[in-house]
């Protein structure tokens, strides 16, 4: 029987060569209609015999495009209208509830990489070499449905072979939006540090001639800059630290491949998987003794970032030329990256000796994504090009929400449906930069997705910049703000990704977090389902001398522990790191501590961490977040299995984990001349030990046995997989983060959750 029928197809079905793959299948079948992108998805309507049509749906979903998701397909049958033939149609108007799911950017494929380095082929050398099945997609997207005059390739006509292979069923740029060459398409230039343009020369080999000279260069990437140097070159690394003011904090680098990463990496098989797959992200690897990277792009760590290269520029400038080059982003210290041509010129003159530029406007911004494997899992530190703006989709459905994350790390995150979108990293929200890139990615994500927010969802932070546009656009819209615990929303954001609605127990171990009893939190124990939570339990609450200089500053929380144990005698104990430090500054650290000066109390995991690191002698100030305890985990030994004491007793219906056995055994093994790396591993596993009895105590009276791990310091290798596999041992179902980062990029995720469940 003959019928005609309506085909909706919704997913990642834009911008992934969706519609010329349809156009190809229907060639199979005896079956006559069309295919256009509209505001749902793909749509298509065919006429044709029954069986047929079936046929080809069943095809549809077994042969689709490399790039193509399909989230669901509906069907509605129609009368018979007597098509002849099948053509794309030009895409429909978007409708203000509409939503369409955007591809990610991809990197280059070996198709488009094979041409780029043929001399017969006429793209040879041409840096923006793409096809249908790789190229830039989210960052230069302006809109949907997703056609070229929507995105930042509409300034570039495509020249009569470019438009031949555009309208070519069989080529694999047939509907490639993005379509170019070296005749009609973007186009690379070389600026001096003087900003003035370099005439007369390849771009790419000078850039590659300066790299050699040892000379620092802005990059133009796939969304935003890269500061670039060759990173075997001592002199050229440590003049890109001084002048980015990047004391210690790791660069990435990229390599050509995995044979020169081979060189100075040991890898996984998962590692070397997740290098090469098509978002390709910026992977943690063990480092190698003695290599010739130089030692200053990730001092005292024992891990660097690597990535491999995903657009042709970046190929171009490796091939044969350099083991591997400092790629780190854009910037200045926590800033967004940058990705305009005038802005780079301006603002990163005094940094580099030369530009490496494009005319191709880069419309969302968005650094690299970094990935470490952990219990055989990639967890994400960030999460960002080549996976945003893919959706976290859940089997429930949420109100429409905007979540705006909270200060460090900062993403933001809006709920439409089953579906929740995370934004790319968008920096610390502490200058008008990092201000400006998140209201405009706000503003862009409400455009791109149709998305309406009924409430605003936000930390309980009232000093927080997220918090505080929160209020304000609340009361600009006239909706609901909601406000989320911190350490709530790190622990909704597992559970959700991983789809658990009932309630866990949450461990939320990180460096700082408003708590409801306007403390700060961060050693954790919580009961939690989607809609509500209980703290049952956390690390004894130690004052903070000092406020956020202690931060920065762990010798200030090592003495507070101290001095909590020892009293006025702590002075008088035989180990370097009193004696090391300024007596006066330990008394007045005293006073502050006795008077509640500027000591606000936490019980946070994280600067239980920065204590020990100090104490021991690993770094008494750091210039990152997160670097001692880094350095702390980089020193840790394998196959050590002893811990520390500790003390876990109830108050107030909490349980209260106190470590100061800990630090008095540290200190008996100082005396007693134990290493270090002994020392580090040994407290490690007692935060695992002190993690898993907890959780055994908790389980005793509430019968919950599924944990979910979340936090800043779970992005620790070590001790997440020590903790989950104990937890295991002890029969537990244990929950971690994998689709969004554990620290504070996440919460954006839990806050979307909570406030979208209400």
């Amino acid at each position: 029987m003959k019928i005609r029928e309506n085909i909706i197809i919704k997913g990642i079905v834009q911008g992934v060569g969706f519609r010329p793959f349809i156009h190809k299948l229907i060639k199979n079948y005896n079956l006559s209609g069309w295919v256009l992108n509209s505001n749902q998805g793909v749509e298509i309507e065919v006429e044709g015999e029954e069986e047929e049509l079936n046929s080809f749906i069943d095809d549809i979903t077994e042969k689709l495009p490399p790039l193509a998701r399909i989230e669901e397909i509906e069907v509605f049958r129609l009368p018979l209208i007597g098509y002849k033939g099948f053509f794309i149609k030009k895409s429909k108007a978007r409708e203000e509830n509409s939503l369409v799911l955007i591809s990610p950017d991809i990197s280059i494929c070996e198709d488009c990489l094979q041409e780029l380095f043929d001399p017969q082929n006429r793209r040879f050398q041409y840096p923006f070499i793409n096809c249908t099945n790789c190229g830039p997609r989210f960052t230069i997207i302006k809109d949907i449905p997703y056609d070229r005059e929507k995105t930042t390739m509409s300034v570039f006509k495509m020249c009569p072979q470019c438009q031949s292979e555009y309208d070519n069923l069989e080529n694999r740029r047939y509907h490639a939006q993005p379509n170019a060459c070296a005749h009609c398409g973007p186009q690379v230039f070389i600026y001096n540090k003087d900003r003035k343009k370099i005439k007369n020369v390849n771009p790419i080999e000078q850039a590659v001639k300066f790299l050699q000279e040892g000379k620092i260069g802005a990059i133009k990437g796939l969304g935003g800059f890269h500061l670039a140097c060759d990173a075997t070159n001592d002199q050229a690394v440590l003049r890109l630290r001084n002048l980015k003011k990047r004391e210690a904090k790791p660069f990435a680098l990229m390599s050509f491949s995995l044979e020169k990463i081979e060189q100075y990496c040991d890898m996984e098989k998962e590692e070397k998987e997740l290098l090469q797959d098509r978002a390709r992200p910026i992977v943690l690897l063990r480092k190698k003794k003695d290599s010739l990277i130089s030692s200053f792009v990730a001092p005292n760590n024992n891990c660097l970032g690597v990535m491999l290269p995903y657009t042709p520029l970046h190929y171009l400038l490796l091939k044969d030329n350099f083991l591997a080059l400092v790629m780190t982003s854009g910037n200045f210290s926590e800033e967004p990256i940058i990705g305009d041509n005038q802005e780079a010129l301006e603002r990163l003159d005094k940094v580099v000796d030369f530009f490496l530029l494009y005319n191709r406007e880069i419309f969302n911004r968005c650094d690299d994504s970094i990935i470490k494997i952990t219990n055989h899992n990639s967890v994400f530190f960030r999460r960002a090009r080549g996976y945003v703006p893919d959706p976290i989709a859940l089997d429930f459905r949420l109100k429409e929400v905007l979540a705006v994350g909270g200060e460090l790390k900062n993403t933001i995150c809006f709920s439409k449906g089953k579906y929740i979108f995370p934004s790319q990293y968008l920096g610390d929200l502490k200058s008008c930069g990092a201000l400006n890139f998140f209201e405009e990615t706000i503003e862009k994500f409400e455009k791109i997705f149709r998305i309406n927010p009924q409430i605003i969802a936000c930390d309980l932070h009232p000093d927080y910049l997220s918090t505080k546009y929160a209020e304000e656009m609340g009361v600009k819209r006239g909706i609901e703000v909601v406000k989320i615990q911190h350490h709530y929303a790190h622990i909704v954001s597992c559970m959700a990704e991983n789809n658990v609605r009932e309630r866990v127990i949450g461990v939320a171990y990180d460096g700082t977090g408003y708590g409801d009893d306007g403390k700060i939190w961060g050693g954790e124990f919580l009961l939690c389902d989607l809609k509500k939570y209980f703290r049952i339990g956390h690390l004894r609450y130690a004052p903070l001398p000092g406020g956020d200089k202690a931060i920065a500053e762990p010798w200030r929380v090592t003495y507070s522990y101290l001095y909590s144990i020892y009293g006025k005698k702590v002075k008088e104990l035989k180990i370097g790191f009193i004696q090391r430090q300024n007596h006066n500054k330990l008394s007045i650290m005293e006073k502050m501590i006795e008077q509640k000066i500027n000591s606000p109390l936490t019980s946070s995991c994280g600067r239980l961490f920065d204590a020990v690191s100090a104490l021991i002698g690993i770094r008494d100030e750091v210039s990152y977040e997160g670097q001692a305890a880094m350095e702390m985990e980089a020193i840790c030994i394998s196959g050590i299995e002893e811990g520390y004491g500790f003390d876990i007793y109830k108050e107030n219906k909490e349980f209260i984990v106190n470590p100061e056995n800990i630090f008095k055994e540290i200190i008996s093994d100082l005396k007693n001349g134990v290493g270090k790396g002994v020392i580090a591993t040994k407290f490690h596993n007692t935060v695992a030990d002190f993690t898993v009895d907890l959780c055994v105590k908790i389980r005793e009276i509430t019968n919950l046995n599924k944990v979910a791990l979340s936090g800043g310091v779970f992005q620790n290798r070590y001790l997440t997989e020590r903790i989950i596999f104990l937890l295991e041992k002890e029969g537990f179902q244990t929950y971690i983060q994998r689709k969004v980062p554990p620290n504070d990029g996440g919460i954006s995720l839990g806050q979307a959750v909570v406030a979208g469940s209400k």
